[in-house]
């Protein structure tokens, strides 16, 4: 052994060594070496004591660990959990020639495809790859002397499945099933349903979602009670029944906290044989359901509720589009009768969600469309239907009726909790709704009917997109917990998200409270699951950050790729963001950031006014201020990153003297002005705090 490296019996385990948490099975973590070269003997797996430590740890987490042996086998006493930022770097090779004498040599280096990150890293060891390729690497050394080593080869990073390959493996996302998880899901989609359940079958019931869904979790029925009020059926996939907890199914979908939607691609939260057949509500075949039957009165209140497991069989799975067409009378559709009367309920359901007033943001949300090679086809805003907003309100009558029925049996809950916005956001909204001469007092009782009336008052305003997302940047970030803190968004005192378990593992802990709580057979919530909801909560809470940041960055690459070929184009575009280095825009109707520098707005200092969210031109007035809509140039788009940069249609003329050609003296000023600065910042700049 090295000096200062001592190794236990087990074939080469160091005393201190780097662990990664493999499984954890609830209290105990278990974890194995990172790197492992003993020939001949077994990878072991060690017990992971964690005394002292705050937050728990995951599986897929880093330690470094002192490891000891323990009876048979040893025990690791956590030192320190290490970044995941420091196990791999994602990036594309590029190689630079090296001239000097007669021969000519290269030496290659990391470009990283995260656009935050503006520095390459020398590769120290290429392995198979070549320039232009993606590849992971591994760090090593220390600032200021860091070097890469290539690990695995990804491929061509402008092919379009590697725009979200990139942000799979830039963001760890696990993405293959290992065989045992893949043959227990066979097993699992072999089970009998059984005796018990409620048989649904006779019901229209039917499933819309998008045209493009890869899994289909709810069904809905409705039908009049004769009494001005409507009886309802939210049926879900009963993943519970097949997912039992403990199982390694179970700690996978937990692992992974939810599903990954991609326009490629999706990574599930369960592998193809649940996800996308036996739990998939499909037309035509018996499936097992979790049914939330509702009684709602004419005004929309949901007056009763109660939950059954049932067998049905979808009458048909038909896509938004197709429903809406059905309902305007401009496609025949054979369950018109059935449609009809679920638009009936949803007028009831819909006026009760008037009555509430929640949060009225019409956001809009990039679709990209890709042709039968994997090419981009378009990409356009997705067009909301009166169709999505019927199926979004039996959901969410769904969710608060678990969340209510839970609450009643004194169960456990994971509740969807949305607080309320923060006094610090709300005075900086304060003040740049007084820009607009729109006044917020700050002593009020906040509620969303508070930021709708804003709303209502800029109905027709060309400004009122940018009012809109500065409303949305005052909430705060919806996150699950057993603890219940309401639905601020959403105007409800109690929620809880039911209606997605397929994709999403907070749903099937729901599930399990309910068929706990009811008595509805196998797959209850254990004792172990119901102590650590704490935990699983902020776990599954922080996956769904990760997912979200994921689908974020991989559309922005693809809209990149959109726009590559149109480089050199006047484009119009809207401001989405403003700082004190320059401002962000994004083309209409498309999406993704650009930045705009300072330096290159003009041979005169631009102020940032925080307040106003506006780059100030101070000798000429000219403003480029958040939501303002302008023509820009766009000078790159790059596919890898994602990222896009704009410049004026002037080009690089406007950055002369715009004063008094005669005034050599403040020319000279302005000179001087433009062209100092520190690392970092423009020249041109001032900062302004109000």
């Amino acid at each position: 052994a090295a000096p200062g490296r001592a190794f236990h019996k087990m074939g080469g385990l160091p005393k201190v060594t780097v662990l990664r948490v493999t499984d954890v099975d609830g209290a105990q973590v278990w974890a194995s070496p990172e790197h492992w070269e003993a020939e001949g003997v077994p990878r072991p797996r060690l017990r992971v004591i964690e005394r002292g430590r705050r937050s728990a740890l995951g599986v897929g987490d880093r330690i470094l660990a002192r490891t000891e042996e323990a009876g048979n086998g040893h025990v690791a006493h956590v030192m320190k959990q290490l970044a995941k930022g420091e196990e791999l770097m994602l990036g594309v090779v590029e190689a630079e020639v090296l001239r000097g004498g007669a021969a000519e040599s290269k030496r290659f280096w990391l470009k990283p495809v995260d656009k935050r990150i503006r520095t390459s890293t020398l590769i120290a060891d290429l392995g198979d790859a070549r320039a232009g390729d993606l590849v992971l690497a591994e760090r090593s050394g220390r600032p200021p002397r860091i070097t890469a080593r290539v690990a695995q080869v990804l491929g061509d990073p402008f092919a379009p499945r590697s725009f979200s390959l990139i942000a799979i493996h830039k963001l760890g996302i696990p993405t293959e099933f290992d065989g045992e998880v893949l043959a227990e899901a066979e097993r699992a989609a072999k089970l009998k349903l059984g005796d018990g359940r409620e048989d649904l079958r006779h019901l229209p019931i039917v499933a819309i979602d998008p045209a493009d869904a890869r899994d289909h979790d709810d069904a809905v029925w409705a039908e009049p009670d004769g009494e001005g009020g409507f009886r309802a059926l939210v049926a879900i996939a009963d993943v519970s029944f097949y997912v039992r907890p403990g199982s390694l199914l179970d700690k996978e979908a937990r692992k992974r906290g939810n599903s990954c939607y991609f326009p490629d691609r999706v990574v599930p939260m369960l592998p193809e044989a649940l996800s996308a057949d036996v739990c998939s509500l499909k037309q035509g075949v018996d499936r097992a359901a979790l049914v939330c039957h509702l009684e709602i009165a004419a005004n929309g209140k949901v007056t009763a509720h109660r939950f059954t497991r049932a067998v049905i069989r979808v009458a048909a799975n038909i896509a938004y589009e197709d429903a809406q067409a059905a309902i305007d009378g401009v496609k025949a559709h054979e369950q018109l009768p059935a449609l009809k009367n679920l638009w009936a309920c949803w007028g009831a359901l819909k006026a009760a969600r008037d009555a509430r007033e929640p949060l009225a943001l019409d956001l809009p949300e990039r679709r990209v469309i890709l042709d039968e090679a994997g090419k981009i086809a378009s990409i356009a805003e997705r067009v909301t239907l009166d169709s999505n907003r019927l199926i979004e309100d039996y959901m969410i009558a769904a969710n608060v009726a678990a969340a209510l029925a839970l609450e009643k049996k004194k169960a456990p809950v994971m509740y969807r909790d949305h607080e309320e916005p923060a006094r610090t956001k709300l005075v900086a909204l304060k003040e740049y709704l007084e820009t607009f001469d729109i006044k917020f007092a700050l002593g009020q009782v906040v509620k969303p009917s508070t930021f709708n009336a804003i709303l209502d008052k800029v109905e027709d305003a060309d400004f009122r997109p940018q009012i809109m997302e500065q409303v949305l940047r005052s909430q705060t970030q919806a996150y699950y917990s057993p603890a219940n803190t309401g639905h601020f968004g959403l105007s409800l005192g109690s929620y809880a998200h039911f209606t997605s378990p397929i994709r999403r593992y907070a749903d099937v802990l729901v599930h399990r409270s309910l068929v706990r709580s009811f008595g509805l057979g196998e797959g209850g919530l254990t004792d172990d699951e119901a102590e650590r909801m704490p935990i699983l909560g902020e776990s599954i809470s922080q996956l769904e950050r990760r997912a979200m940041e994921a689908e974020r960055d991989t559309i922005d690459r693809y809209v990149a790729a959109y726009l590559s070929e149109r480089v050199g184009q006047v484009l119009e575009t809207r401001i989405t963001g403003v700082t004190s280095f320059g401002f962000f825009a994004t083309v209409e109707g498309l999406g993704g950031d650009g930045l705009v520098p300072a330096a290159t707005l003009g041979a005169e200092y631009f102020t940032h006014d925080e307040a106003t969210h506006s780059l100030v031109g101070q000798t000429t007035g000219e403003r480029y201020t958040l939501g303002q809509r302008l023509e820009l140039r766009l000078a790159e788009a790059n596919p890898i990153s994602g990222a896009l940069r704009f410049e004026l249609p002037e080009g690089a003329s406007h950055l002369a003297y715009r004063g008094d050609p005669r005034d050599k003296k403040a020319k000279r000023a302005a000179g001087k002005k433009f062209s100092k600065g520190k690392p970092g910042r423009p020249g041109n700049m001032r900062h302004q705090n109000r």
